[in-house]
């Protein structure tokens, strides 16, 4: 009889533990590596795979009075096709069609702010050209000044922004040179007010050599020529999320966080390995990548675990891990070289801003 009631009792309290989750955990959704996946109406909209759609693409680049130069692969280019025809299909439910009528109604008055790297700048400049697809004649107003890029659509009130911070925290100039600060959030103050943000970084978190951001690292007292990458980042993070805590009241505002958005310079990661993004022409089959997910990931998944702030991740690794073929390569403007870390627009990021607007009208 005691092994039977310690048995009864590990069934019970098991049962008492799975049914009182820490409240953030409701409130983003987690790649299916740990088991747990927050759905969307009783859907996972990020387990899924890409399928031709003959609709797509949702607009014509040469339409768009939005897109710079580097994503704009058609106008620079780039011979084929197809890449502008795969839809995003879950495996348990559809993604809804984006109605930008709809989307300027919701939002009717507000502003919506994107912070964050190039990849940011990716995403708000799809959200605004799938947008003005849907009022073409509608008035906008355009800005682009050095850290704030804003489009307006006038007759509805909606302005979306971008703010630029690639590390999220700060970069301030000292004598020694520039100091990236994982304690500083001081350009925050520019975030506030919004009635929606969608954040993102990762990409400059890597960067080496000539391209790095920054010349040292404060890490409280100290001052550091280099730390882990990887270390580095979970600190900074926190930093955002402590901010994003004591300053965002959710009732008036709605977070997102945009998840790692992947590269595809190393063709052994998808057991290819004399290859990069440059001529693939068609994603990767089924809802499996071979390397796995980057270790960023998890990162993001524990600091979002361990906010009081609901925040919703837009889990867009695994999708973008399949579309080795989005990237502009070659087809990008004046850039040189082999851009296998950006998207083509139209393009992928045109996903990306589906799953916002499933998460919205859900």
């Amino acid at each position: 009889m005691g092994f039977s009631f310690r048995v009864y009792y590990l069934f019970l309290l098991s049962l008492f533990m799975s049914l009182h989750q820490p409240r953030a955990e409701r409130f983003y959704n987690v790649s299916g590596t740990r088991g747990r996946k927050t759905i969307v109406s009783g859907c996972n909209l990020f387990i899924g795979n890409w399928v031709i759609d003959p609709s797509y693409p949702l607009y014509d680049s040469s339409s768009c009075p939005f897109i710079d130069a580097e994503f704009d692969c058609q106008k620079y280019g780039r011979p084929d096709k197809q890449y502008l025809k795969y839809a995003w299909k879950p495996d348990s439910c559809a993604l809804p069609r984006f109605d930008g009528v709809d989307f300027l109604k919701r939002w009717k008055g507000k502003k919506i702010m994107f912070v964050g790297d190039s990849l940011s700048l990716n995403m708000w400049e799809s959200l605004s050209c799938m947008i003005h697809a849907s009022v073409p004649d509608s008035k906008t107003s355009f800005s682009r000044k050095e850290a704030l890029s804003s489009v307006t659509f006038q007759d509805y009130g909606v302005t979306i922004q971008l703010y630029r911070t690639p590390y999220l925290v700060d970069i301030v100039r000292e004598d020694v040179g520039r100091v990236l600060n994982l304690d500083s959030i001081v350009a925050a103050n520019a975030w506030k007010g919004m009635d929606m943000l969608i954040f993102n970084s990762w990409h400059w978190w890597t960067h080496v050599g000539i391209s790095q951001g920054w010349d040292y690292i404060r890490d409280g007292p100290n001052l550091l020529k280099n730390m882990d990458r990887l270390e580095a980042y979970n600190k900074g993070l926190t930093t955002w999320s402590r901010w994003v805590d004591l300053n965002v009241d959710p009732t008036k505002t709605k977070v997102f966080f945009q998840g790692i958005s992947p590269t595809h310079y190393l063709g052994k990661e998808w057991n290819q390995p004399k290859k990069s993004c440059s001529g693939e022409l068609e994603p990767l089959p089924g809802s499996t990548y071979p390397a796995g997910l980057p270790p960023s990931t998890t990162i993001v998944n524990n600091v979002l675990k361990k906010m009081k702030n609901p925040v919703y991740l837009l889990d867009i690794t695994l999708l973008s891990q399949l579309r080795k073929d989005a990237h502009p390569s070659s087809y990008s403007g004046d850039h040189a070289g082999n851009d296998c870390s950006h998207w083509c627009l139209p393009g992928l990021p045109d996903t990306w801003n589906l799953l916002l607007y499933a998460a919205l009208t859900n």
